[in-house]
């Protein structure tokens, strides 16, 4: 009885992950945290840059990236 249970649970839960609305709104999260962090990484001064590893030019070039310019391992 307990495994069919479990089993129901998991079952609602990947049932809710694959709804569209929930895919959208993980989606929207995903790219508002995107920006916020770009915006960040444009506001950092050379020193902060250095420390990661990235050059003014660089750093300007990702922050104009568009937001639905995502990473690709996103997109599976």
């Amino acid at each position: 009885m307990t495994t069919s249970v479990h089993t129901s649970g998991v079952a609602v839960r990947s049932a809710h992950a694959t709804h569209p609305l929930a895919r959208l709104a993980g989606l929207a999260r995903r790219a508002l945290a995107l920006r916020r962090e770009r915006n960040i990484l444009a506001r950092l001064d050379d020193r902060a840059l250095a420390d990661i590893g990235l050059t003014r030019t660089q750093a300007q070039a990702e922050a104009a990236r568009p937001v639905w310019d995502v990473p690709a391992y996103w997109r599976r």
